[in-house]
């Protein structure tokens, strides 16, 4: 039986995060075009588990957000700060090891 990304999600939750951030060093992300991007790459993440996960993303100094827009058309819009684009870079370096090691056997 395999396996699917909700019976993972505690390892999946720093690809996540990983993904938010690749993309907020990018452009601004929001909320929703955020689980729709994720969805395209096999994550069912819900509004539920991804606003605290942005928040906490902001809280711990990775993100900032701005608010665009009025009323109902108000959207938050998430940006890496510095220390985002930094961590972003040593955790690409992570990650060509890890893929390394469990891909290509080396």
């Amino acid at each position: 039986m395999a396996a699917n990304a909700s019976e993972n999600h505690e390892l999946l939750s720093g690809l996540i995060r990983l993904h938010i951030l690749h993309h907020a060093v990018e452009e601004g992300v929001y909320g929703q075009w955020m689980i729709g991007e994720l969805a395209r790459h096999g994550y069912r993440i819900s509004p539920g588990t991804l606003y605290p996960m942005l928040h906490a993303m902001e809280r711990k100094g990775y993100l900032k957000s701005s608010t665009l827009g009025t009323g109902r058309r108000a959207r938050r819009v998430y940006r890496a700060t510095a220390k985002g684009r930094k961590a972003l870079v040593f955790a690409k370096e992570r990650v060509r090891e890890l893929f390394g090691e469990l891909v290509e056997g080396r």
